[in-house]
Order: structure tokens, then sequence, then C-alpha cells
């Protein structure tokens, strides 16, 4: 979870961690209203204004635990805004700053339509209230003495779904948020969420269900290079989970099926996408929804698992794990038969496994479930990489040409190209987040950290190809479709 404030994750994590407790000692209904004094005592506040105000943010907090939105919500998102936090966020955006002259030119004051400027005894002022944000006055300004100071949160977002409401609190526009998620870590006032599943997965594994957690490829390397998938299967069967299962499988599945939807569309001159990447396929679906079409109809790999592991149990409950917040959005909204059941973070696991008392622990690798290709899925590029071999294993010798676009940028140029008619590749690989999935935005550090020992980890891996590891798992029968299901 990467932010440059490790006082609002220690918090986030603070709060799961003791919803999971209540949960896991069948107290959670009882004493949920009591956490937030638990939490915050007072009578004086440690972060925010008021301790009243630190309490109804541990209210909010804990109804985004429980998978529900924020009293107030404007919207069903998975992301969603906590008001009493935003409440904390300067809300004007213009703001002059000591480079003002007051100059008898009054530049500024003569742009404004609105009469929002003043000429004070030393220099200008805006008046919040009657300010619309039109600019005029920073670009007029000759000094360049008016800050545009765009919030942290609307800046990071790539599709301009944030918004100000009359009282200056963000909301989400729901006909726009592809579900990314860059805007939960950009907030500096830790204001910006998404609903949770902690307390519905401590409930199942309370309850003794066949709970089955599957580990996204970009795991590796993200925890140091000695903590490695047995050391998550280890601690996760700790917790009371009934097994852990690489996605990196589901890479392979994904990859081997995709690779012969792309020849057959090759063949027919269509044009494609993948479909593997959640805030992809969501910017496709709401900012391009003539490409539709061009969707790959293959499940991604989150799914393939899913549908692997219920094939095996029939009871399984499966629980995806990953640094993305869209895989949340892929379970909640996309409804694809066979999937999984739920989708949390590694910080929201991490509250779980603290909670129960376990410690992941250094382990060597007694399992391989994936080949090195399904294992790279995590990194731009990595899709596209391992189609092809899908092709080359299948025997299919088409040369087609592929745009990997690295982030919701490259996708946006790629899409619009597509949508122009000026597309000149066979197919697009999709990756909202800059460097794939290991750069999603609940990743644990930033990726040049783990970079290498990522790469150490992969490398240790043996070189089975895609077909051999589907079929010595037994995952070369399963229904690929994104329809095609039957439980």
């Amino acid at each position: 979870m990467v932010t440059n404030d490790g006082t609002i994750i220690q918090i986030k994590h603070d709060i799961l961690c003791e919803v999971a407790k209540l949960v896991f000692s069948g107290k959670f209904e009882e004493e949920k209203d009591e956490l937030p004094y638990r939490m915050m005592p007072g009578p004086k506040a440690k972060y925010r204004c008021c301790v009243y105000k630190e309490r109804e943010i541990v209210r909010q907090r804990i109804r985004l635990a429980e998978g529900k939105a924020p009293q107030g919500a404007h919207n069903e998102l998975v992301v969603q805004v906590v008001q009493a936090a935003c409440e904390d966020c300067p809300i004007s955006r213009y703001v002059v700053t000591d480079n003002c002259q007051k100059c008898m030119g009054k530049a500024c004051q003569q742009s404004c339509n609105f009469g929002a400027i003043d000429i004070g005894r030393t220099r200008a002022h805006i008046d919040p209230q009657k300010c619309r944000e039109c600019g005029k006055c920073a670009a007029a300004c000759p000094y360049n003495a008016i800050a545009d100071l765009i919030r942290p949160c609307r800046r990071s977002c790539p599709v301009g779904a944030i918004s100000m409401d009359e009282n200056g609190i963000c909301y989400i526009d729901e006909k726009k948020c592809i579900q990314c998620g860059k805007c939960i870590h950009s907030c500096p006032f830790g204001a910006i969420s998404s609903k949770s599943c902690v307390v519905d997965v401590c409930q199942a594994i309370v309850n003794q269900k066949h709970v089955y957690a599957m580990i996204a490829p970009s795991a590796e390397g993200q925890f140091g290079e000695g903590i490695t998938f047995e050391s998550w299967r280890n601690a996760l069967k700790e917790v009371g989970f009934t097994d852990m299962i690489e996605v990196g499988l589901g890479g392979d599945m994904t990859a081997y099926a995709e690779a012969a939807e792309w020849a057959e569309a090759y063949s027919e001159g269509k044009k494609m996408t993948t479909s593997c990447c959640p805030g992809f396929v969501n910017l496709i679906r709401l900012h391009y929804p003539d490409l539709a079409e061009h969707i790959s109809t293959t499940v991604s790999p989150m799914c393939a698992v899913s549908r692997w592991i219920k094939s095996k149990d029939p009871e399984a409950i499966t629980v995806f794990i990953g640094p993305c917040i869209a895989k949340k959005s892929e379970v909640m909204d996309q409804d694809i038969p066979g999937s999984a059941d739920y989708a949390m973070t590694f910080g929201e696991i991490r509250a779980i496994i603290r909670a129960r008392g376990v410690t992941i622990k250094e382990a060597e690798e007694t399992r391989q479930e994936a080949s090195t290709f399904g294992k790279w899925f995590g990194n731009s590029g990595g899709v596209t990489t391992a189609v092809l071999e899908g092709m080359k294993e299948q025997g299919i010798a088409n040369e087609v040409q592929v745009e990997r676009c690295n982030g919701t940028d490259a996708c946006k140029r790629a899409l619009l190209m597509l949508k122009m008619g000026r597309f000149s590749g066979d197919f697009i690989e999709g990756m909202a987040c800059d460097g794939g999935c290991v750069g999603g935005p609940s990743r644990h550090v930033d990726v040049a950290k783990f970079k290498k020992s990522r790469e150490n980890q992969i490398a240790k891996a043996d070189q089975r190809n895609i077909q051999d590891n589907l079929i010595q798992l037994g995952a070369d029968q399963i229904p690929m479709h994104r329809d095609n299901w039957n439980a």
C-alpha cells in the first residue's frame, strides 16, 4: 500500500485489524459500535480537529469493512469518499501567493467575471464563496502569482470522475469512474477508500467454510525475496483458509484460451483488446462503449482460477488477493459466473493475518502452479508474451502486431485510434496501472524497490510451458468464455 503518509495507512490497517478481531471472537455485531471509542478514546484528538470527527471516520471505515458505503454516499461504486475526512481538505482551488505585487494593472481582478477578487493592503485576495474556479485570474496574472491548487484526488484521476459539491466535498461520478483506485492513496487526508469484504471473509472462516485464497502473480518479490507463495500458503492456512492457489495458473489458462481467440479474430480481420484488467475493461465500457464488442470474451486469470477451484470443490468460497482495487468491481459489478466470490488487497489480508496473531515467514517454494509466462502476467507486456507463447504452442503461426499499453493514458490513446479506425495493430493489451498489476494502487512497495527480488524469485521456477502446466494441474478443460460455466 503506497502513500506518502504512513499514518493514514496505519490507521486504516488498525481499524481493519480490530474489525477482524471482533469477527473472529464472535463479538462484531455486539461491539462494533463501541470500537470508535476504543480506538479514539479522547478527550483530545490525535489527528483531526476533534475526537468526534475521528470517531465518525472510524465508524464510516467500519461500514466499508462490512462492504457497505459510508453514510451519505452518493453512488454504489467500490471506491467511496468518506465525507467526514474529506471535510479537512482546503476547498479553494485558486490561491494568491506571496508573488503578488499588488500591481496597478489589476489584471486578475479585471479578468474575473464573478467579482471574487479584492485588492487588499499587501496583495490580492480571492473569495472562495464567489470563485467559480474558471482560472481566468491565474492566466491573466503577469507574475504567475495565483496558484492552481488542484486537489490531489482530482489530479490523480485519469478519467475526470472526481468533482466537488456545493460544500467542497468530493464526489465520484459513477458514469465515469473506472474504479482503478488511483485516487485512494493520493488523498493526504485518507478520505477516499474502498468497500471491503473483510467482515464477510472472516465470518466465512469462523463458520468453517471452504475458503480458498488466490494470490495474484504480482505478489512475488513484493515482500522480499524470501517471502514465497509457500510463505503465504502457510500463513493463510494458519489463519483458517482451506488452501492458497497461484493466480499465475489462471494467467496460463487465460493466455492459452485467448491465443485461440486471437487467432480466430485475426483470420476474420477483427481487432481485439485483452480482458484481464478490470480497470481497462471499465474504461472501454464507460468511455468507449462503441468498442465493447472488441473486448476478449476470455475470462480473467482471477475468474479462471476460481472456476478451477470450484470444479474440484463445489463448496469453495474463493477470495482474490492482490494490489488491485478494480478487481473488487470485477467481482461486484461484472457478475461473471464462477468468478471469485470476494476480492481484497494486500493490506486487507495482512490486517486479517495480524488479527489472528500470525506472521508471514520466509519459506522455500515447494510447489509450482504456474509457468513463468503466467507468473509474468502481472507486468506490463506479460499478457502479450504469454498469449504469443500460447499461439506458438498451439501451432498458430500468425505474425500479429500487439500494442502494449502501459497505464491509462496509453490505453486511452490506443482506444481513440481504434475508435477512429486508425489503429494499425491487431490487438491491444491494456493495463490501467503503470507497470501493470505490479504497479497497482494497493501494492506493498514501489515497483523499483522489489523489481530485483521479483526477477530472482521467478528465475527459480522451472521452465515448463503453458500447455504442459495446464494438463499437469487438470486446468485444460475449464470453460474459459465469460458466459460459459456451470457451477
